[in-house]
């Protein structure tokens, strides 16, 4: 699938609700995604795999991952509004493609969430701004897993990903550096739209490196 047309299939989505500021519920627009995933795709293959989308609100990536030709998506999502959205987005898929979606409520760091026979974890979790190292339940789940790879969107302040992979025993290539637009979703914005600096990482196993320079979008 091209990037346009992927771009496009994304953002026609219903969008993600973000009606919850204490999960840090920022949307992950089309276009980004888009790109973001054929760089999954390029490095790690979709085709043939089992993903899992860790926070999937709308399920932009989740059903992205979907259309660019995973065999089952699994997508974890608490918040009860933005499971609403992301049911609806997908009894409007073509049928062959809802069938191999899976749909789990849980809240990570309470909640069991197995990973069992996941080829690669997706997510851009909470970041920590309102409550700190609130990403480090989304982390754990991603490095505890047998996954071949684990993608990740974080601030691009972020300095502990690198650190606490290592731990685990993965390694951390930095794929792409871009602006990630924050609309003024909650009430104490002071502006009606905002930009901020994010990073998407690839993380693998020792070994397992497939891209060594950092991009920028």
């Amino acid at each position: 699938m091209r990037p346009k047309h992927l771009a496009m299939a994304l953002s026609k989505l219903l969008p993600h609700p973000c009606t919850d500021v204490s999960l840090e519920q920022y949307a992950t627009e089309g276009d980004l995604a888009a790109y973001w995933l054929l760089a999954v795709e390029q490095l790690d293959g979709l085709e043939g795999k089992t993903v899992l989308d860790l926070g999937a609100g709308n399920g932009v990536l989740g059903l992205g991952a979907l259309m660019l030709g995973a065999s089952k998506v699994i997508m974890v999502e608490t918040d009860d509004d933005a499971l609403g959205v992301l049911r609806r987005n997908i009894e409007a898929l073509d049928g062959d493609l809802a069938v191999r979606t899976s749909v789990k409520k849980a809240y990570l760091g309470r909640d069991d969430v197995s990973t069992d026979g996941v080829d690669i974890v997706l997510m851009n979790p909470p970041w920590g701004v309102q409550k700190p190292k609130a990403d480090r339940p989304f982390l754990d789940a991603a490095f505890s897993s047998q996954a071949g790879a684990v993608h990740l969107l974080h601030s691009g302040r972020a300095a502990h990903l690198e650190a606490m992979a290592r731990d685990h025993g993965w390694q951390a290539e930095a794929i792409l550096r871009t602006d990630f637009r924050l609309p003024a979703t909650y009430a104490h914005h002071a502006q009606r739209r905002g930009s901020t600096d994010v990073m998407c990482w690839r993380f693998h196993r020792p070994g397992d490196a497939r891209l060594s320079t950092e991009n920028d979008v």
